[in-house]
């Protein structure tokens, strides 16, 4: 399964990034060699943008490469810091999920009132379902690393001081 989740949201955050990559590009060559931008760059690389970052989160939740404060961990126990990583990804699992829920009826509204952006006119309804399912999608992460605490595979090996601080 992070197999799956790692080809679809890595292959959506990187199209993400080429799509804002070659947008700017393309943009700034026809600013200076044209003196014509591209109409709504600016609004499609906040669209993007939001994308990749959505489309990453369950990544960097799935390999524990959330910023950590981990000082003091070796002051605990391994049974001790076990039971505090069930606690956050707990708390984790439950805000998210909640977050999904919100944004899911949130896009629901969005779609309804038929919200478009500016200048484009891109209905916006649909990147806010993107939204709350990728959210709903690290949520279930989340849960899962609750259940089964081998399904992530944290990598602060490359760190000096053995962690992210």
């Amino acid at each position: 399964m992070s197999r799956l989740l790692q080809g679809l949201c890595g292959t959506l955050a990187a199209l993400a990034l080429l799509a804002i990559m070659l947008l700017t590009l393309v943009d700034v060559l026809g600013r200076k060699l044209l003196s014509q931008s591209v109409p709504g760059a600016l609004e499609v690389t906040e669209i993007m943008m939001v994308l990749l970052i959505f489309a990453a989160l369950p990544l960097v939740s799935l390999h524990g490469e959330h910023v950590v404060f981990d000082s003091l961990d070796g002051w605990f126990g391994r049974r001790a810091l076990r039971v505090q990583q069930i606690v956050v990804d707990s708390a984790c699992a439950l805000a998210l999920g909640g977050l999904a829920w919100l944004m899911w009826a949130k896009a629901g509204q969005v779609a309804g009132y038929g919200d478009t952006s500016a200048q484009l006119k891109l209905p916006l309804g649909p990147f806010v379902q993107l939204m709350a399912l990728l959210c709903g999608v690290t949520a279930a992460v989340h849960g899962l690393k609750v259940l089964r605490p081998g399904i992530a595979q944290h990598t602060d090996a490359a760190l000096p001081s053995g962690g992210a601080t």
